[in-house]
């Protein structure tokens, strides 16, 4: 399997190059030159564990990794770290299948993928002859920090630095990463949201003077974002995955269609997803479910990007994004993987904050949808769910409720539909519990945790539990073009 990017068709590379640099250098996403079909039957995958399901998916995406390697990576990755054998169990409510994806350490999606990554990484370091130390450089909406840092945690032969965007993250979320203890792990707030983050560290990828200097202390970046591709591929996994458990259950027949609802701000889960589906899993529709920053929303309605809009907080704020990254692998297929295209739309967005895709728009349109939630949206969902079933969603996976039901009311689709579930309740304990009732809206942070626990009648994650009394180790905060400066006193530049 080769990779290209999808601003230079000259590029290839293989998948541990790919995974190792993170980034193509003239800023472009690695994709795969085709996309393997599953190696063995539906039926096949309803007998798999998850373990299993990921070496099936994944060894033709990684191709270049031996055998003994891509097992040893998804063995150190798929442990007891996971609260549940399963590891990415599924809920039957409400008429649909929440595939519940907060089961790991830091208890929201991104560590389904970023608990692997450390493991990829090292070994493409390893297959490459690489003798650099690797910094791993990240902004976060609030979920992908603390789940890299816990993957990169004391992880030899790298270091990480994650920028967050300070009043723009839960509490729970912000406590969670300033309080990593590793040494070779540094979190810095930013005054100014999560777009700004990620921006200005797509220009440090780019930043060839700084790369240079770099280069000759014995450093290399790569990126722990969903941009990467080592991180792209194992969100796969789930979707096949879950496909595969339903069927065993018996709750659909080999090759029936599905959907699957996505909440959705930078696109990389949602685009894991098509990934599935150009793998050959039966999937129908693709909806991509916004919160009220919508940006999605209008585009799949219109098949318009456009940033230019006002940036809104919102009581899901891994999903406040203006620009969606993913989305540009999208784009690539889309206009027949013309990279110059690709590079000409993408250039519009950085200068003029939108683009527009009409010419190529029906045959997205055929496979993809959009909905959104506003606020009021996602907590009446929350408080339905629980009143009726005691099911308590958080609420990101409340925008994909209630996007779908949305959805339903206007289209009668009622093909089955799994919803990614996407955070613990416990990360966001103010927002569900004020929806549960109102009553709590003036509750204290940990205390709210406590009544979470009793009322969904789960145990409070360790996740959440060790943080309550662990010492602030990270209190930086400083303006964008700041962020620099950061990372060359990090690497003492």
């Amino acid at each position: 399997m080769q990779y290209t990017s999808t601003r230079d068709k000259s590029v290839r590379v293989t998948a541990s190059q790919a995974i190792l640099q993170g980034l193509s250098k003239e800023g472009g996403l690695f994709v795969p030159c085709e996309f393997p079909k599953l190696s063995v039957s539906l039926e096949q995958l309803a007998d798999m564990d998850y373990r299993e399901t990921a070496y099936t998916v994944m060894k033709d995406f990684l191709s270049d990794f031996t055998e003994e390697e891509l097992k040893k990576c998804i063995d150190g990755a798929y442990d007891d770290k996971f609260d549940t054998d399963e590891i990415a169990p599924i809920a039957d409510a409400d008429g649909v299948y929440y595939l519940e994806l907060f089961h790991g350490k830091t208890i929201a999606f991104k560590d389904m993928a970023l608990s692997i990554l450390p493991h990829l990484l090292t070994t493409a370091a390893k297959k490459n002859n690489s003798d650099k130390e690797i910094v791993i450089l990240t902004a976060t909406s609030g979920d992908t920090g603390k789940a890299a840092l816990a993957g990169f945690a004391d992880v030899k032969g790298t270091r990480i630095i994650v920028f967050y965007p300070k009043g723009g993250v839960s509490k729970v979320q912000e406590r969670q990463m300033v309080t990593q203890k590793e040494k070779n792990t540094e979190v810095v707030g930013v005054k100014g949201n999560f777009d700004d983050c990620q921006s200005k560290v797509k220009e440090l990828f780019g930043d060839e003077e700084l790369k240079a200097r770099m280069a000759e202390r014995g450093f290399q970046f790569s990126s722990a974002n969903s941009i990467n591709i080592g991180r792209l591929v194992p969100q796969i996994v789930y979707y096949v995955y879950a496909y595969g458990k339903l069927l065993k259950e018996g709750r659909i027949r080999a090759g029936e269609m599905i959907n699957i609802c996505v909440p959705t701000g930078n696109f990389g889960n949602i685009l894991a997803a098509y990934y599935a589906k150009k793998m050959g899993l039966p999937v129908n529709m693709l909806i991509c479910a916004s919160n009220e920053n919508r940006v999605l929303f209008d585009f799949f309605k219109k098949g318009e990007y456009d940033r230019n809009r006002e940036f809104i907080l919102t009581d899901s704020p891994s999903m406040d994004i203006l620009i969606s990254s993913n989305l540009e692998r999208l784009i690539y297929l889309a206009v027949g993987s013309d990279s110059d295209k690709t590079a000409k739309l993408m250039n519009e967005l950085k200068t003029g904050g939108k683009y527009s895709i009409s010419d190529v728009f029906d045959g997205i349109r055929k496979e993809f949808t959009g909905e959104f939630a506003s606020m009021a949206d996602c907590a009446d969902k929350i408080h339905r769910l629980y009143g009726e079933l005691g099911y308590v969603i958080d609420t990101h996976t409340a925008v994909a409720g209630a996007a779908y039901d949305k959805y339903l009311k206007e289209t009668g689709d009622n093909t089955k539909t799994i919803i990614a579930s996407t955070a613990s309740p416990y990360k966001f304990a103010r927002a569900v519990m004020k929806a549960i009732d109102a009553k709590y809206a003036d509750t204290e942070d940990f205390e709210l945790i406590d009544i979470l626990s009793k009322v969904s009648k789960t145990d409070v994650p360790k996740a959440v539990s060790e943080i309550r009394t662990a010492p602030v180790v990270h209190d930086k905060v400083v303006e964008i073009s700041e962020m620099k400066k950061v990372v060359e006193d990090n690497l003492g530049l």
